[in-house]
């Protein structure tokens, strides 16, 4: 169980939501439940269909869900950036509306990092969906370890928001989560929690399931963004396919 000091620590949860009538639901839900209570719960809705606007907005007469409403879309990273920018909390955490937390996520990972001093964290993750498997990432991660193995997953992060420090998350259609990780490993490592707390969906029809796409949006945002030379950025993408490939087979590269 939290204590007391920990008990009173705020988190924000950012969530980007589009067109997830299917799913969001199950994932809210993990949320709601969570064993640890003080947390807000932002979603940016990216202009969804009429089924999802009506999910949400049940959800959003909850006093600790709050929904902004987008008129048009703008992409997941544009959500998250907003997220951001409307959160006030110490802590900050993140979730996909097609994943789900262990109802002990947040309880278990702020004690993590409360009795470690952490900035930033991550924990082991299961896949469902089209393919089923438990992944246990690297223990640590600083900006060299991570542009040769992305293995953290967007939906269990957790850091202070004080190290956040400028740092966005990129308006590309996929991996819109790499730079921002990637600028704040630049300047704090990450350290992960040897705990298999998130379940993390596979679909066969999304974007990041395009082998392709994952490759050439990480090149770009090495060379954009990262400003790796061409030889760094070629070992980047080599490495991190081959980490990828052994994660998840002939999934996703990223």
């Amino acid at each position: 169980m939290a204590n007391k000091k920990e008990k009173k620590i705020k988190v924000d949860i950012i969530l980007p939501n589009y067109n997830s009538s299917e799913f969001i639901n199950e994932t809210i839900r993990s949320v709601i439940n969570q064993t640890y209570k003080n947390w807000n719960l932002i979603i940016v809705d990216d202009c969804s269909d009429k089924k999802t606007i009506k999910i949400l907005k049940k959800f959003s007469k909850n006093k600790k869900i709050k929904v902004y409403w987008l008129k048009r879309n703008k992409g997941a990273g544009y959500c998250r950036n907003l997220g951001i920018k409307k959160s006030k909390s110490p802590y900050l955490a993140f979730i996909d509306s097609d994943d789900i937390w262990k109802k002990d996520k947040l309880e278990t990972q702020i004690r993590f990092m409360e009795g470690n001093n952490y900035f930033f964290t991550y924990t082991n993750y299961e896949t469902f969906g089209k393919k089923f498997k438990y992944i246990a990432p690297p223990k640590e991660y600083n900006f060299k370890d991570f542009i040769h193995n992305t293995s953290i997953c967007t939906s269990s992060m957790m850091l202070k928001r004080n190290i956040i420090n400028g740092a966005e998350f990129t308006n590309s259609k996929i991996c819109e989560d790499y730079f921002f990780k990637c600028k704040i490993l630049k300047n704090y490592n990450a350290y992960c929690l040897d705990d298999f707390l998130v379940k993390y969906r596979i679909r066969n029809n999304s974007l990041q399931s395009n082998n392709l796409l994952n490759i050439y949006w990480i090149w770009k945002i090495n060379k954009d963004f990262n400003k790796l030379n061409f030889l760094q950025n070629f070992f980047s993408l080599i490495c991190i396919s081959l980490n990828s490939l052994k994660r998840y087979g002939l999934k996703n590269i990223n």
